[in-house]
């Protein structure tokens, strides 16, 4: 018996790093688990990997940018399954510069993928959710449900060059302690994770110039070799932290031993 067994989660990004492994540990712990990425690809390659190890999953490709997919998210775990248990709004990306050189454009793709995205796909499984509780609590019977949304220390603490992306994720700490004061009658716990240095594609050590396209724009990702090793000699851990353990962080709030906490935010950054 998993400790998940008969949930139903919704992950965005979760075709790689942090969201893949929380897709992968959701379900290892018994959730059925929508799996969305960006592209098709990674998405449907972790819903293999979980059906190929007993589990359910299903894929639901798409920006969570785009104002319909929201619905379109919800959707698919309610038509499956039939009800909604946790939500974990991980997707998102950094597209830095000083603000001085930062266009509105950049800094309106900030928001909308941190900020406005969650709030939707929270706003599109507030009926189900609101009607779901209350037949539960009409039988006398008690469904904590879960959201996690992910921020970062870049919204918690600042980061130079990242006043869109700090922005978007102070707005997620808001929004996060907001909705478990107005959903806390509907027995959900609402809590948000703020990551420190973590290991991923985006953060990877690189002195060369690598970019990705994100929806048509080019982003640069990875950060220069030296300003790793600054960094890891902040952390008392001494090291990044990986993926995985990034999960572990989220996927804990995501349990029934963590029941009754709601409206926190924890700092996962390895003692910085």
């Amino acid at each position: 018996m998993g400790m998940l067994d008969g949930k139903v989660a919704l992950v965005t990004g979760a075709g790689r790093g942090i969201g893949r492994e929380i897709a992968l540990q959701l379900a290892g712990h018994g959730a059925k688990v929508v799996v969305n990425d960006l592209d098709a690809e990674p998405a449907d390659e972790v819903v293999a990997e979980i059906k190929a190890a007993g589990g359910e999953a299903l894929a639901c490709p798409g920006s969570v940018s785009e104002k319909a997919f929201a619905e379109k998210f919800v959707k698919t775990a309610v038509d499956a399954w039939g009800n909604l248990h946790i939500i974990v709004n991980n997707a998102g990306y950094t597209w830095d510069a000083v603000i001085q050189k930062m266009s509105e454009d950049q800094f309106d793709a900030m928001i909308d993928v941190h900020l406005k995205a969650p709030w939707r796909i929270l706003q599109a499984a507030s009926e189900i959710i609101r009607i779901k509780s209350k037949e539960e609590q009409e039988k006398g019977g008690v469904n904590v449900r879960k959201v996690v949304n992910i921020s970062s220390i870049s919204g918690t603490r600042g980061n130079a060059g990242q006043t869109n992306y700090s922005a978007g994720k102070a707005g997620v700490v808001g929004l996060t302690k907001t909705l478990a004061k107005e959903w806390g009658r509907y027995q959900v716990n609402v809590n948000a994770v703020a990551f420190g240095f973590i290991e991923t594609r985006l953060t990877e050590g690189t002195d060369e110039k690598k970019t990705i396209s994100v929806e048509g724009n080019e982003v640069q990702i990875g950060i220069p070799k030296q300003n790793v090793e600054i960094a890891k000699r902040m952390i008392p851990m001494g090291r990044p932290g990986t993926p995985k353990e990034a999960a572990g962080a989220v996927v804990m709030l995501c349990l029934p031993l963590s029941d009754y906490v709601s409206g926190q935010m924890l700092e996962v950054t390895g003692g910085n």
